[in-house]
């Protein structure tokens, strides 16, 4: 270790993560004291990676951070995440800011602190890439001022921000890429909660546990979009045909748009969603370079609906990963299923195959049947099931039915890679 040069000791320091091994670290010797003090690149202060930092009074922690981050030089990503920690002194967390901010291409910052830090305009102008910020509030954005010329990816989560605010931000970061939206609480001028969102760069979004009456996004190069746990009015996708993955997830919104150009949509992965298949089918029909299609846990608004594989065999020839889990009433089940399984086009590029029922039975048998016939170069078949704690005998009789029929069934594809997920 000796003959390693301080440069690639920064590295290795760089890595460990965590501010307190970095410290125990570099208490080794000389020479690894050098390389923490001038070739350190990245510094990390979480609250649950060491419980001490919660026993510790306030202005001993901030002495301790203070200690550790003015013996650097050059750093590169800058990690304070306080959780269950009592409010930090404003100045004294805006020195720590100061200190690194131009050499700072990373930011994870979640501190509380009296008056709130105004991040953006202590960080903007700088070099900074990289901005995740939790439990703070940003307020007057000023994009001429505070402007993010290299910010790449920004996250916010349980910030508070108003929606003019939120369009001002984007428009201060012209190289946005990635932008993450959790929890924000969003505060409006007026009785309708409307956010207007625009951005010609942006490439992927993820918006989680957001309450709003519209939700309207511009963004021409959006590659990604994944919506969980929302509740909309409406949701609409102005672009240009750009999107490859969506993704949505417990999300109750009546009229949902991503626009009319899908051709480039490669994965949908819906769940825990209600939909109209003829309106959901029709949104994503043109989508022929589909390759991943889940459909878990949907209910139809229609109990007659079901999914149409010959629709899905014919409009998606090169889908490759099948995953269908839906649940209809008893007495509808076996007429719509056999509607479901009619036409006669294969599933030629389908490989894995994925198939859940919430009632393991007979039926549910004769489906799995009936969707492997349609696959002829299946290599996978994932089955999942809910198996319930108390059973009833009948219910005992219709698992081992069940896993009987499989069982034969499997004989005649003996090729199959077959697992079974029970909850």
């Amino acid at each position: 270790m000796e003959f390693l040069p301080v440069e690639i000791i920064g590295n290795i320091l760089s890595h460990l993560g965590t501010a307190r091994d970095v410290v125990i670290a570099s208490a080794t010797c000389r020479k690894w004291r050098e390389a923490c003090c001038k070739h350190l690149h990245s510094l990390s202060f979480n609250s649950d990676d060491w419980p001490v930092y919660r026993d510790l009074t306030t202005s001993r922690l901030e002495i301790l951070i203070t200690q550790t981050i003015f013996q650097t030089t050059g750093l590169r990503g800058l990690s304070i995440l306080m959780d269950d920690v009592d409010e930090f002194s404003a100045s004294t967390v805006i020195a720590w800011l100061m200190y690194t901010r131009e050499t700072l291409q990373c930011l994870f910052y979640n501190v509380r602190t009296t008056p709130n830090v105004n991040i953006l305009d202590i960080c903007g102008r700088q070099k900074l890439e990289t901005l995740v910020l939790s439990h703070n509030s940003i307020t007057g954005v000023e994009p001429n001022y505070q402007r993010f010329l290299c910010l790449k990816s920004l996250s916010l989560s349980y910030v508070s921000i108003s929606a003019l605010d939120l369009n001002l931000l984007l428009t201060a970061c012209p190289k946005i890429e990635n932008l993450a939206l959790v929890n924000p609480e969003i505060a409006m001028s007026d009785a309708q909660v409307m956010v207007e969102l625009s951005s010609p760069t942006l490439k992927s979004i993820y918006v989680e546990a957001i309450s709003l009456d519209k939700f309207i996004l511009e963004a021409n190069s959006l590659e990604n979009l994944h919506l969980k746990d929302c509740a909309l009015e409406l949701f609409e996708l102005i672009g240009k045909g750009t999107l490859k993955n969506f993704k949505i997830d417990d999300v109750s919104v009546l009229h949902l748009d991503i626009g009319e150009s899908v051709d480039d949509l490669e994965v949908v992965d819906v769940s825990n969603f209600t939909i109209i298949w003829s309106k959901f089918y029709q949104m994503i029909s043109k989508s022929t370079k589909l390759r991943r299609l889940r459909l878990w846990d949907v209910v139809f608004d229609d109990e007659d609906e079901i999914v149409d594989l010959e629709t899905i065999a014919v409009c998606f020839p090169q889908l490759a990963h099948l995953a269908l889990s839906y649940d209809l009433r008893d007495d509808l089940r076996d007429g719509v299923i056999h509607y479901g399984l009619q036409g006669s086009t294969f599933l030629e590029n389908v490989s894995v195959l994925e198939l859940g029922w919430t009632v393991v039975n007979d039926l549910f048998a004769d489906w799995v049947a009936g969707l492997l016939k349609r696959c002829p170069n299946l290599k996978k078949l994932v089955i999942h099931g809910v198996v319930s704690e108390a059973k009833t005998h009948e219910e005992c009789q219709m698992l081992a039915n069940f896993t009987s029929s499989i069982v034969q069934l499997m004989r005649k594809y003996m090729h199959l890679d077959v697992q079974f997920v029970y909850e």
